[in-house]
């Protein structure tokens, strides 16, 4: 039965390509070369948890398994993926388990796993990376849950039940550190305990307080543990985040940034039940519904309040009528039993196959054995339809209460993968309902309809989780699916034209970004601008790109994105306006980065900015050399961890800086420390190699081992050939004809570049008489390309 509920989860094992570059990427947590405890000081993004632009979602336990993936296979995504659909296989499997304790073996728990398992909502969590967080959350959430189940059934005669004590919190523990509504479990565990192991009703629970039994008291026992463990969690939480709550932009959570408490209120309100509607009828789904997706509620005349007040007054009534009825009074085939006697026609309740366990007794009885009482464990007696509707109304609600905006506002309006854990709720109420109504359909063609209904479902729900899964394929497929749903935000306009930019598909990657423009023209004076100069930058509309640039600048001068100084300072540097150049990389270098949501982006233009800057103070002449090496120093310093440092390590040695200044110990340092961070870096072998050229002979062959490996790394770039033949190598030891035949390659290989091609030519003529005609053909192949010169 449950191997047959895990064969569901297969559903979600597609080609997922998608990686989420912060979480995975860009985060410097996932190296080696940082220390693994920097995971437990830093959010899931991997900035420092009490940074002013930190989103506070601290989840370290996550972020470790992300490190391990990184560790054995890199960014290769399907070890990522492959854990995820295996993660989903060992909840689904927790889950038939957990949905046993409650049904008992039959069909039910069968048709609960298999509507988990298949479950569209769950694609954003299994497909997308970042979604390991909410799967091993609900893991350790099942795991503390059985094991408080267990507890509750052995705390009156086992010892034992303090390790399942022990075992609920550290699984609590555990799934608080994968995701944060983790530690709603104890919440989860403490309804368990009261309504459906003690079967209380709501005005029972005070007189019980007040009652000196032994039964009361290890509840109250047990209960007083989960609030003291759960408090403890939740403090301690609170305290590492440094006290602070985490700030978010308007478009992550539109209703929490209006002045109006009004439309806060509505708003908030409505959002459970859009949730609601998304786990019964997954019909529309997406990976983005910030900003106006959901519109927010600004009147009470809002239609939409219609389906709130329907929303509420049904979880009321379904709470009312399941706390109100008798705990020891249940249906079967539409006649109510007591405490497992016959129905009205004389048979007993335990030949239906649905309910064939329901009326065991209760979970431990004693016999005596040769004057010794011992204990007898025997299953314990299942819970009844409203003590079932009562728990999964809690795994519905109590999971999802972190991000309905009560107690914190949230950096979302709705996030499909935040309703992985509530989902649970969501199965067994579908469970228990169709199983009511089957008992009391009192027509075999009613029970089969019910029956069949349901299986539908199912098979509807995967064939979904299929269709879903598609648009998790790559990256523009998603985008493309978001903008169905939320057009209005842009940002999947934007991101879409960056994929189709990247695909060389420029008209496509135009269109989206005007759509971008256009949707939101409140971001265009910066981000969209920045997507646009891009976009012609690469397709080198240089002067439109710097248009463009300095419209994402000058908008918002204190907030715009350091990617634009960055290439804006490119662009002039390469048209010859050195001073204005020099000034944009300063004011890109001095922009801090408190309440950034992406600090380590923002250092990693920040360091590009310095390394731009550096190699414009040392082409400028000797006495800039120093002014440079201070600029590279600096970038070394501000540089994240998981830059790519293989050129500036490799501008730090070159001629210019080091060489230049006669310190060469210090520039093959530089130059080895290029190597080291990027050992197939063709400019560093290059460099390297003419530095051991211009030493003692002694490292003349060590040199040209340099050159060939350049060569080898990249043999259809002609850049290696040229630094062979024509550099500081085979022309000074004499090699002319070696020297040619290398030149003549570069030509070849490199047409295009003018550099190349006369270089070649002039070493042809004056190097070696014979090869005149040979010269003269590149001569003019360099004068097509360069005619004025």
């Amino acid at each position: 039965m449950i191997v047959s509920s895990l064969s569901c989860c297969l559903a979600h094992f597609f080609v997922f390509i998608f990686f989420n570059s912060r979480a995975i990427k860009t985060n410097q947590d996932l190296l080696s070369e940082t220390p693994w405890t920097h995971i437990f000081y830093n959010d899931f993004w991997g900035t420092l948890l009490t940074h002013s632009g930190s989103h506070k979602s601290y989840r370290p336990l996550c972020t470790l398994s992300f490190r391990i993936n990184h560790a054995i296979g890199g960014l290769d995504p399907w070890s990522y993926h492959l854990v995820n659909v295996l993660l989903h296989a060992a909840v689904t499997g927790l889950f038939t388990n957990f949905s046993r304790i409650l049904f008992g073996d039959g069909y039910w728990t069968l048709i609960a796993g298999l509507l988990f398992a298949s479950h569209p909502i769950h694609t954003e969590a299994v497909a997308g990376i970042v979604g390991r967080a909410d799967v091993g959350a609900c893991f350790f959430f099942l795991l503390s849950l059985i094991c408080y189940v267990k507890h509750c059934s052995t705390r009156s005669y086992s010892a034992s039940t303090w390790g399942w004590i022990l075992g609920t919190g550290l699984c609590a523990g555990c799934s608080m550190l994968w995701k944060e509504q983790g530690v709603t479990v104890l919440a989860v565990s403490a309804v368990y305990d009261i309504f459906v192991f003690h079967r209380l009703k709501m005005h029972q629970i005070i007189p019980s307080i007040y009652k000196v039994q032994r039964k009361n008291l290890s509840l109250l026992f047990s209960i007083g543990l989960l609030t003291f463990w759960g408090s403890t969690l939740l403090g301690v939480r609170l305290y590492w985040m440094g006290n602070k709550p985490p700030s978010f932009s308007n478009s992550d959570n539109p209703a929490a940034d209006s002045d109006s408490f009004f439309t806060r209120t509505l708003t908030f309100l409505y959002l459970p039940t859009k949730n609601l509607w998304l786990l019964l009828c997954p019909d529309t789904l997406s990976f983005d519904w910030s900003m106006d997706a959901v519109p927010l509620l600004k009147t009470a005349s809002d239609w939409r309040n219609l389906h709130t007040v329907a929303f509420y007054a049904g979880l009321l009534l379904l709470a009312y009528f399941s706390l109100k009825s008798s705990s020891n009074k249940r249906e079967c085939n539409g006649k109510t039993v007591m405490n497992g006697k016959q129905n009205t026609n004389g048979h007993s309740c335990h030949s239906d196959l649905e309910y064939k366990s329901l009326e065991l007794k209760s979970s431990f009885t004693s016999k005596e054995e040769n004057g010794v009482k011992k204990h007898v464990t025997q299953r314990p007696q299942l819970p009844s339809t409203e003590n079932i509707v009562l728990l999964s109304l809690s795994l519905l609600i109590v999971p999802f209460v972190p991000a309905t905006n009560l107690f914190f506002y949230v950096g979302f309006v709705i996030a499909e993968r935040v309703l992985y854990i509530p989902s649970m709720g969501f199965c067994l109420l579908i469970t228990v309902g169709a199983r009511a109504l089957y008992v009391k359909a009192q027509k075999r063609f009613l029970k089969n309809l019910i029956f069949y209904a349901t299986a539908a479902l199912i098979f509807f729900y995967g064939l979904k989780t299929v269709v879903r899964n598609g648009d998790w394929q790559n990256e523009e497929m998603l985008y493309k699916s978001g903008i169905k749903v939320n057009p209005a935000k842009g940002t999947a306009w934007g991101n879409l034209g960056n994929v189709l930019k990247s695909q060389s598909k420029i008209t496509e990657a135009e269109s989206a970004y005007r759509n971008a423009l256009y949707y939101r023209s409140n971001m265009a004076d910066m981000l969209y601008n920045l997507y646009r100069g891009l976009l012609l930058q690469e397709n080198g509309r240089f002067s439109e790109a710097l248009h463009y640039y300095k419209l994402a600048i000058g908008s918002r001068p204190t907030l715009a994105c350091t990617a634009a100084y960055l290439n804006t300072g490119i662009i002039l540097m390469n048209q010859g306006k050195i001073e204005e150049a020099r000034r944009t990389f300063l004011k890109c270098s001095e922009i801090p980065d408190e309440n950034l949501k992406d600090p380590h982006a923002h250092k990693s233009s920040v360091t590009s900015c310095l390394y731009n800057l550096g190699k414009l103070f040392h082409e400028q002449g000797h006495y800039e050399v120093q002014d440079a090496l201070m600029v590279y120093k600096e970038a070394i310093q501000k540089m994240p961890r998981q830059f790519a440092p293989q050129s500036l390590y490799n501008m730090m040695g070159i001629g210019e800086a080091y060489m230049r200044l006669s310190k060469l110990p210090e520039a093959e340092h530089w130059y080895m420390e290029s190597l080291r961070s990027k050992t197939d870096h063709i400019p560093a072998h290059l460099t390297y190699g003419k530095l051991l050229a211009l030493t003692v002979k002694g490292r003349k062959s060590e040199a040209e081992k340099y050159f060939l490996k350049a060569i080898q790394l990249d043999p259809t770039k002609g850049n290696g050939y040229m630094h062979y033949g024509a550099g500081q190598f085979l022309l000074e030891e004499s090699r002319l004809i070696e020297a040619a035949e290398m030149a003549k390659k570069a030509a070849e290989l490199d047409n295009s570049e003018f550099d190349v091609v006369f270089n070649a030519a002039h070493m042809l003529r004056f190097r070696q008489a014979s090869l005149n005609e040979a010269a003269e053909k590149y001569y003019e192949m360099a004068a097509g390309l360069r005619p004025n010169v």
